[in-house]
């Protein structure tokens, strides 16, 4: 039975702007929380110097990429989610909601186990040698502590975000990060009796946060969704299959970052810290573009899941032209930002280095706006292979160019910032194809069947 008069009175068939902003602020505020404090740890560890700046940028790069593998925690959950608001199947809900934050758990437990051994090797692999090596190493090993309630947060997030309550996870996130630069300002300095921790209080702080969050968000799911009755370990490998082409796609991405940030550290200290400000500010801009993503993928599963696949293209088009005035403006932004910027994140030893990769970054923002948005709609239609082949296609012309970079000759950090808009590029051009004109069996494609239509 079709459901087109069930939500006939979604608010997005009547204003849609209103309700697409509506809904990507309180994720824009939740998303951009993370980096904010990122941004808070950098210029508070760039006072300790250029080597603890880049053991923390290495911790940081690798933890970040290894959590970015299990993502699909949070893509997949919210995919269903939506599906599953769209056709009123609350039981559906329930069930997958309670598999993803219990895998959560117990992914990042093994996580935090195996981590610990392996943090002094990964450190290695990013070139962090000498002081840079014990300091990164320390930091990922006390981070690890707080995997298990990173990995069941992102479950979380999915959950809501997927029935489109963008609210609960913005009020999480904020608590969590303003409880991490609070206890930063304490550890890494050190008061009254606590002594100056440096790179490991930046470490505790950030496990302490992530705890508090993980029982916020994991009592709000509960509250919306309460307990299912069974679980069906069918849903389980629907989730897992999901998993694998996001895992894929995710750790290409994550190989590809580790490898540029690897190449900005063996270049030296002051390109290692250079490109860890850089990169903290870019991950900051592009989750602006994120936001439009996460609406993107909750409105389109809800609209494919309800049958309306004429809604589902109006989305898509919409959540384009949003992204990119938001990357246009980014662009502006970090222009005209880039003396502030240098001078806030910045040691004076690696500012000459900084300023030329930092317009690179900025040019590709408007390319990176257009990468995001088409991420988020292909996520709504469950085109997860199609983007895991993009990212095949642009991680394998970015590790050669990288691995062709002579890191000996001037200019070759900014080389390495050249590579990474070439990659964008290749994944925001291939993005857009699928929908316009809809290359290859393009689920928003006219008269193709996918999930939600055939059910």
């Amino acid at each position: 039975m079709r459901n087109d008069a069930k939500t006939a009175d979604h608010p997005f068939l009547v204003r849609p702007h209103r309700t697409l902003l509506g809904l990507m602020l309180p994720v824009l505020l939740s998303l951009v929380a993370e980096p904010l404090t990122g941004l808070v740890d950098t210029a508070f560890i760039a006072r300790l110097g250029a080597a603890p700046l880049a053991a923390l940028g290495v911790g940081t790069m690798a933890l970040s990429s290894v959590f970015w593998i299990f993502n699909f925690l949070g893509i997949g959950t919210q995919t269903e989610l939506s599906y599953a608001l769209g056709r009123r199947d609350h039981s559906l809900a329930t069930r997958m909601g309670s598999l993803a934050f219990g895998m959560g758990l117990v992914c990042g437990s093994l996580l935090a186990i195996l981590g610990t051994f392996a943090a002094a090797p990964v450190a290695r692999f990013m070139g962090a040698t000498a002081d840079v090596h014990r300091m990164a190493t320390d930091y990922i090993q006390i981070r690890l502590i707080g995997a298990p309630a990173v990995l069941a947060t992102i479950a979380a997030f999915g959950c809501l975000r997927g029935l489109q309550d963008m609210r609960t996870p913005l009020w999480v996130a904020v608590g969590v990060n303003a409880l991490n630069i609070l206890l930063d300002a304490v550890l890494i300095f050190g008061w009254g009796p606590i002594p100056p921790l440096g790179v490991v209080g930046a470490a505790a702080a950030s496990a302490a946060s992530q705890w508090l969050g993980a029982v916020g968000a994991g009592f709000a799911v509960y509250k919306r969704l309460g307990l299912p009755h069974r679980l069906q370990m069918g849903e389980a490998k629907k989730l897992l299959q999901v998993g694998g082409e996001l895992i894929v796609r995710t750790g290409l991405l994550t190989l590809f970052l580790m490898l540029t940030t690897r190449a900005a550290t063996q270049i030296g200290p002051e390109a290692g810290a250079a490109h860890q400000a850089i990169r903290q500010f870019w991950v900051f801009a592009n989750l602006f573009l994120d936001a439009f993503a996460v609406t993107a993928q909750s409105l389109v599963g809800y609209f494919i899941g309800s049958h309306q696949v004429e809604q589902a293209r109006r989305v898509a088009y919409l959540v384009c032209v949003w992204s990119l005035a938001a990357g246009i403006l980014l662009a502006f932004a970090m222009l005209f930002g880039r003396p502030l910027a240098a001078s806030l994140f910045v040691p004076d030893s690696a500012s000459t280095l900084f300023m030329p990769a930092w317009l690179i970054a900025a040019a590709a923002q408007p390319i990176s706006a257009l990468s995001f948005a088409t991420d988020g709609i292909h996520w709504g239609t469950s085109d997860f292979r199609y983007l895991r082949n993009v990212v095949v296609l642009a991680t394998g012309c970015g590790v050669i160019a990288i691995q062709l970079l002579d890191l000996s000759r001037p200019g070759s950090f900014t080389r390495i910032w050249l590579v990474i808009a070439f990659w964008i590029l290749i994944r925001g051009l291939w993005g857009v194809l699928r929908i316009w004109p809809g290359i290859g069996k393009a689920p928003l494609g006219q008269g193709i069947k996918q999930r939600g239509l055939s059910e």
